[in-house]
């Protein structure tokens, strides 16, 4: 009986540890956010293991029977599409749940896109604040009012369709001269890391629409 939390790669399969490989081959199910992404993963490792969907939609309402199937002796791994589970991914309520009905929970070290977004950068790295992804509509102004005057590195995740929109609130709100980081596609062919003022970027990213996952890294108010 016991929880896994198992990180997965956000690009390149071979980022991914041997023991997190190992704990995949053991456990009796694999959680996972999309059977689609997990399965490529797994067959890539040759893991043959059954696949139960666990994400963001569900895990309220089968939350309990997965409780259940940890009381009853079973041991489960929490896999995401990409990175750690419960960092911008499903994982909180299930580790909360577990932790309250005396389930063990481990998590593996692994893959997180905004350590290597934040280190690569050149943006100061030692004190930083993660906000993953911006408020989609409620909220949004305040948290950028909010975070506009943050002294540390500011960073967020945000999505292709999304990042102009995003950097022009946040040319607006941290002013045009702010350094800022547009990290994307980090580990895999066309990784590309763009590092400029927020103006700049907003400019650069309207002309060349973006594609994959992305990670923004921002200065600190001086």
């Amino acid at each position: 009986m016991r929880l896994y939390l198992v990180p997965s790669p956000i690009g390149n399969l071979g980022d991914i540890t041997y023991r997190a490989v190992e704990i995949l081959k053991q456990v009796d199910s694999i959680l996972c956010e999309d059977t689609r992404s997990s399965y490529i993963l797994l067959k890539h490792y040759n893991i043959q293991k059954p696949l139960l969907p666990y994400h963001q939609h569900n895990e309220h309402k089968i939350l309990p029977e997965i409780i259940k199937q940890f009381l009853s002796g079973k041991t489960y791994a929490l896999i995401t599409d990409a990175g750690t589970p419960g960092i911008s991914d499903p994982g909180f309520l299930l580790v909360r749940e577990c932790i309250r009905n005396n389930i063990p929970v481990e998590c593996l070290p692994g893959a997180t896109a905004f350590v290597p977004a934040l280190v690569q950068s050149g943006i100061p790295s030692n004190r930083f604040v993660f906000e993953g992804f911006l408020p989609p509509k409620k909220g949004r102004q305040t948290m950028l009012k909010k975070l506009s005057e943050e002294e540390r590195t500011v960073i967020l995740y945000e999505s292709p369709h999304r990042l102009v929109k995003t950097l022009h609130e946040l040319n607006a709100a941290f002013g045009a001269d702010r350094q800022a980081a547009v990290c994307r596609e980090l580990t895999k062919i066309f990784e590309e890391t763009n590092k400029a003022t927020l103006s700049e970027l907003a400019t650069w990213y309207e002309q060349h629409p973006p594609k994959g996952e992305i990670v923004i890294v921002m200065a600190g108010k001086e």
